[in-house]
């Protein structure tokens, strides 16, 4: 049973979370520029036998991205061009419960070793995409166990989200 309305955006969003898990997991960020598929074909028509012929659809456009840096940090200097109707970006993260953020040390070195060795610790890919009319879907799943169920909504992960609309501000 479907709980999210669907939308091009939302197709997009788990089109782009299905590609990286396909490739599983301990995967660096990844960021996708999102094009107006209909536009895409108008600018390359060899294209239209593998892509989507819904009026309405958007097609992920993968992006290189330096490893060096840290994805939140890069997307600070990110500026999109208008022929982009949006991004999306994938991350893994580690998430705590939220009362165990209350006896975590202030210390950056401290903090990861507390995350890394925490009981209840779990990892997660994290999915976020934006359009530049402001509109947004997200979803988070589990590592554990294999067969986790995928979350989603227009505002799982806040955050990245935020980030995510800067660069097409």
């Amino acid at each position: 049973m479907q709980l999210m309305p669907d939308s091009p955006l939302r197709r997009v969003a788990l089109e782009v979370e299905a590609h990286v898990a396909a490739e599983g997991w301990d995967q660096p960020p990844r960021l996708f520029a999102l094009v107006s598929t209909a536009d895409l074909i108008a600018r390359e028509p060899a294209l239209a036998d593998q892509l989507s012929a819904e009026p309405d659809s958007i097609t992920p456009v993968e992006q290189e991205l330096s490893s060096e840096r840290e994805l939140e940090d890069l997307l600070t200097e990110i500026e999109w061009p208008d022929a982009v109707a949006g991004c999306a970006a994938v991350v893994e993260r580690i998430m705590l419960p939220p009362d165990a953020e209350e006896s975590l040390p202030e210390d950056p070195d401290e903090l990861l070793a507390a995350v890394a060795a925490h009981p209840d610790r779990r990892e997660v890919r994290l999915v976020a995409a934006v359009t530049r009319d402001g509109r947004a879907h997200s979803t988070v799943r589990a590592r554990e166990p294999a067969d986790a169920e995928l979350l989603e909504g227009p505002d799982l992960v806040p955050g990245l989200i935020e980030h995510l609309r800067r660069t097409l501000a």
